[in-house]
């Protein structure tokens, strides 16, 4: 059998698989489930919403998958028809591949993705690695987005390399190593906003199953996003080790000079698990995605890139 490329073993699969399984069972509504074709592999997508509602796909974070996703969403569920694609490289119902993050394989993925799923334009949103992909689709494919929102997004900025090491490495290596649970709670002390029983489970489960992909994705410039005119909304987190809230927004005003931005106080890189923030966040994202206003925004002139810089594709 040939050995995985994303998974440590074959047991390491079946065990993320049937955490896959558990959250699905407790989503609150229904949904369909669709494999789609793309050129790097089989890409799995989960459903859900009314069938004439407006179109929204969705990218979740890394070590997780759609049935992770889908559940913070909360009130999106009834406005939208949404569709949170599982990461190919990052969850277990994708292709067992790792994509190139120097270059267009991710947007070229994605859009394949959303070809095989009819879309033709919609609002996207990535949320730590899935905001990475969005940012590729971004500058790549510009015209197939119509109103973008970044959640703690990957290729904005980096944090400190030393509380990188101290309060998630560290922690991280010493639980794949020695597991315990006071092991785990410290590592997820460091990521999670709320402690979540089943959430903090699964990821023990998936930090020892996986084969971590720790390569930093390469940050966007001012020139790689000149083509990128539509509405965006951005979030941070203001405690978040990796990217931190207050430089991310400010890089993310940089790079999108029309975005808004909103800090999530009191939030680590992994928000808040519970209903009272799911509302708060989605009915954000619910009047961004609705205002007219930002879709007035869209049709404003880009600034021109920095004398001296095109804007490449990748």
């Amino acid at each position: 059998m040939t050995s995985s490329i994303m998974f440590r073993s074959p047991e390491a699969r079946a065990r993320i698989a049937a955490w896959f399984d558990r959250f699905h069972e407790k989503l609150p509504v229904p949904t369909r489930s669709r494999e789609v074709a793309t050129r790097f592999g089989a890409t799995h997508v989960l459903i859900a919403g009314p069938e004439s509602a407006p179109p929204l796909v969705c990218l979740h974070g890394a070590l997780a998958s759609s049935a992770h996703l889908m559940p913070e969403l909360g009130p999106l569920l009834a406005r939208y028809r949404v569709h949170v694609v599982d990461v190919i490289g990052q969850s277990v119902k994708s292709a067992d591949v790792r994509l190139p993050i120097d270059g267009p394989a991710y947007a070229e993925w994605l859009t394949d993705v959303l070809d095989a799923l009819g879309l033709a334009r919609t609002h996207l949103l990535g949320v730590s690695w899935g905001g990475f992909a969005a940012l590729r689709m971004a500058q790549v494919a510009p015209a197939r987005i119509d109103r973008l929102v970044l959640i703690v997004p990957a290729a904005l900025v980096s944090g400190s390399a030393w509380q990188g090491l101290t309060r998630i490495a560290i922690p991280m290596a010493l639980y794949r190593a020695f597991p315990s649970e006071e092991r785990l709670a410290r590592l997820v002390s460091g990521l999670f906003s709320t402690h979540d029983d089943m959430w903090c489970s699964y990821f023990g489960d998936a930090v020892r199953s996986y084969r971590l992909d720790f390569r930093p994705p390469p940050l966007a410039t001012p020139a790689s996003l000149a083509g990128f005119t539509r509405p965006a909304l951005v979030f941070g987190a203001d405690d978040d080790v990796s990217f931190p809230g207050a430089k991310l927004l400010a890089r993310a005003k940089e790079l999108l000079p029309h975005a808004e931005t909103e800090l999530l106080e009191g939030c680590r890189h992994s928000p808040p698990t519970d209903d009272a923030f799911r509302a708060r966040l989605c009915g954000r994202i619910t009047r961004f995605l609705g205002s007219d206003a930002a879709r007035d925004a869209a049709d404003v002139a880009p600034p021109p890139a920095p004398p001296g810089l095109a804007a490449p594709v990748a």
